[in-house]
């Protein structure tokens, strides 16, 4: 008996670590849009349907951007006598259904938000208690993205809570992302993988480059801290299950080099690539640094391997991620306020990635494409020497 008792024990804990999460949704980085960065609460139905306009006519959704996310502030403040939640009438007066099909009808994928706490961070109806109510809805919505928040949560455990929402979304049966908003806290990388397809690692983005923003009760950060603390996470990122840095700032106010910067970063980390500008009023610079299809591919390579830093000397950093097929990019970023000189010899350095085991060959002479120009500058035969300026990039494809 103690032997078959050890059997269905093994067997018990095998269904346990099963995946709850629909598989196959993000084998590679979501990439779409969320309102909250510009818009926080303030969203309608009209203002909606021109984003997904938008998305269309800028060239976003052809360059991968398939997610349209409705962030916090959607609902009504109290749900109905049945416990549903429900539209706000005024902003969004023809109901979720009909938006859903709406942003479908444009070639898009149509997203939405809800928290684990009791009520979500603008203080609407949350989800505790009412997760598998909640995801009937979205099924029956046509959802295909859920963003789940952390706020007003206390006394909440978050892998519980978590992999709940998770069960709830899986027995509703409408196959949706689902993305852990979840800050870090509870270090969700260690148990996140068979709950969602990503999940946040750090507190709120802001669009300042190298700082902090208070927001009073605790600080947002900026897209350099953020890199700091993502960098260490890369081992437990892979296809179906990212680490996220949190939404693009991308055309958010930062200067257009840092906006070139943050999304050379996001790229190199294998980061879901999420807009929160106004996609309805972006400059042709913003468009032109988001539409970039050399960086955008480097991002979404199919080999799903997060970069890592390689050095950092002098606020001169270098990174490097391995891509398919044997190419590799490479990316060198000033991070100071002052004009530095770029040297990097590629037959002398060991670029080794001891995680997944990939190796640059000092041997081999690959060309050098700088993505962000598109032109070829070069092999690695020789060293790259260059001046860059402050908050300033070079980022290269390596093909053999």
């Amino acid at each position: 008996m103690k032997k078959v008792t050890t059997i269905f024990a093994a067997l018990a804990c095998s269904i346990t670590m099963q995946a709850q999460k629909f598989e196959g949704l993000a084998n590679t980085p979501p990439m779409g849009w969320n309102s909250w960065n510009t818009f926080n609460t303030n969203i309608n139905e009209a203002m909606i349907k021109e984003t997904a306009d938008a998305l269309v006519s800028s060239g976003m959704r052809d360059a991968g951007y398939v997610y349209l996310v409705l962030d916090d502030g959607w609902m009504a403040m109290q749900r109905d006598s049945n416990g549903n939640l429900v539209p706000d009438p005024k902003k969004f007066p023809s109901g979720m259904k009909a938006l859903a099909d709406y942003v479908h009808s444009k070639g898009l994928k149509f997203g939405m938000y809800n928290c684990a706490g009791t009520l979500t961070c603008a203080k609407y109806p949350g989800t505790r208690g009412y997760e598998y109510q909640d995801a009937r809805n979205y099924a029956a919505w046509d959802v295909d993205y859920l963003k789940f928040d952390w706020c007003n949560t206390a006394g909440i455990n978050a892998k519980e809570a978590y992999t709940t929402m998770s069960k709830a979304l899986r027995a509703a049966g409408r196959p949706m992302i689902f993305s852990l908003c979840e800050w870090g806290v509870n270090k969700p990388w260690q148990w996140g993988a068979p709950v969602g397809q990503l999940w946040r690692t750090t507190e709120d983005i802001w669009q300042v480059f190298d700082s902090v923003h208070s927001m009073g009760t605790w600080d947002a950060l900026s897209v350099m801290r953020i890199a700091d603390l993502n960098d260490s996470l890369r081992k437990y990122a892979a296809p179906g299950a990212w680490n996220d840095p949190d939404m693009l700032e991308v055309g958010n106010g930062m200067s257009y080099v840092e906006d070139k910067t943050h999304f050379s970063l996001w790229a190199m980390m294998a980061a879901p690539l999420i807009a929160g500008n106004d996609i309805r009023k972006m400059s042709q610079q913003t468009k032109e640094i988001l539409t970039n299809k050399a960086i955008i591919a480097i991002d979404q390579d199919p080999l799903g391997i997060q970069g890592f830093k390689y050095a950092d000397t002098d606020s001169m950093q270098v990174w490097f991620k391995p891509l398919q097929n044997g190419d590799w990019a490479a990316l060198f970023l000033n991070r100071s306020s002052r004009v530095k000189e770029v040297y990097f010899n590629w037959k002398t350095e060991l670029v080794t990635d001891k995680i997944f085991h990939h190796e640059l060959d000092r041997n081999a002479s690959y060309k050098l494409t700088n993505v962000w120009t598109g032109k070829e500058e070069g092999t690695t035969a020789k060293p790259v020497k260059a001046m860059l300026n402050p908050h300033d990039v070079i980022m290269y494809r390596l093909k053999k």
